[in-house]
C-alpha cells in the first residue's frame, strides 16, 4: 500500500471561530485538492487517467515453475502530460516479473486525469497478470484509493431545514483492502465490520475489528481503514470527535 495523502481540504469550523449557523454550511464546500506534492486522487471532480496504448509484458524465459501464475502491481502517478512517473511495486510477483512489468508501464501512453478541465497528475495502480500458459500479459489500470463526494446538506438539517445538534462522522476517501485474486473466476464476498475513532481532524484511531473474518483478513481490514479519511462528527455546529463502525468487503475465494 502506497504512502496515503489527505486530499480534502477540511474546513475545521472551530479553527475558523465561526457560530454554527454561519460554519455548518462550509462543510459543504469540500473539494479535492492536490497533497503536498501536488498530486490527486481519483474522485467526485477529477476524472481517472486511462491508457491510451500499452506494451506488452513478455513471460520472463527463465521463471521457475512456482512462479507460474501471479500478479505485479505496481502504483504511480500519472502526470499532466500522460507521463508515469514514482512507479513503486505494491504486490510483487518477482524480480524478473516487476521489472518487466515496469518496463512496459514506461513505454505504454496515457490520456492524464482531468479538473476542471485541465489535466493534473493522478495517482494510480496498474496491474500485470501472468498466466500459467506463460502468454504475454497486458498492463491493466486499477484504482484502489480513492476519494468520496461530501455529504450533501440535507445530512446536517432536520425535514425542517434546521441544524441537527449532532452528526456523525462522513466517509470521504478509502483504500482497498486487498488485491482481487484474478484466477478465480467465482469469488464470494464477505464483509469485515472495523470500529474507528475519528478524531476532529477526521483521522481515524483506537482501530480495531468489530465483526471480523479471520483467516489473516482482519488485520487488512484494520490497516486499511487506518488510511480512511472523513469529515468529523459535530455537535452543535462544532467537529467532536466519534466513533464509526465502517464495512470492509473482501472478496473470498
Amino acid at each position: 500500500m502506497k504512502l496515503n495523502k489527505y486530499v480534502v481540504d477540511l474546513f475545521l469550523m472551530a479553527a475558523a471561530g465561526l457560530s454554527a449557523q454561519d460554519a455548518v454550511p462550509a462543510i459543504f464546500q469540500v473539494h479535492q485538492t492536490a497533497d503536498q506534492d501536488g498530486i490527486y486522487y481519483t474522485g467526485p471532480e477529477v476524472t481517472t487517467p486511462t491508457m491510451v496504448s500499452t506494451v506488452s509484458v513478455p513471460y520472463p524465459y527463465n521463471a521457475e515453475d512456482k512462479y507460474l501464475e501471479g500478479m505485479t502491481v505496481m502504483a504511480m502517478v500519472i502526470d499532466a502530460k500522460g507521463l508515469p512517473q514514482h512507479i513503486q511495486v505494491l504486490h510483487s510477483h518477482g524480480e524478473a516479473f516487476d521489472q518487466a512489468s515496469i518496463g512496459a508501464v514506461k513505454h505504454s501512453k496515457f490520456a492524464p486525469g482531468m479538473l476542471a478541465g485541465k489535466p493534473v497528475p493522478v495517482w494510480i495502480d496498474v496491474r500485470v497478470v501472468f498466466y500459467a500458459n506463460r502468454a504475454q500479459a497486458v498492463p491493466q489500470v486499477l484504482i484502489t484509493e480513492r476519494d468520496w463526494p461530501a455529504p450533501a446538506a440535507s445530512k446536517y438539517e432536520d425535514k425542517h431545514g434546521k441544524l441537527l445538534s449532532r452528526t456523525p462522522p462522513f466517509l470521504i476517501h478509502t483504500v482497498d483492502a486487498d488485491f482481487a485474486d484474478p484466477f478465480v473466476k467465482h469469488p464470494y464476498v464477505q464483509v469485515a465490520v472495523v470500529d474507528a475513532l475519528v478524531g476532529v481532524d477526521g483521522l481515524p484511531k483506537d482501530v480495531h475489528i468489530r465483526r471480523g473474518l479471520g483467516f489473516g483478513l482482519d488485520a487488512k481490514a484494520v490497516a486499511a481503514v487506518q488510511h480512511y479519511r472523513f469529515i468529523p462528527a459535530t455537535k452543535n455546529g462544532q467537529p467532536i470527535e466519534d466513533r464509526k463502525d465502517v464495512m470492509v468487503n473482501f472478496a473470498t475465494f
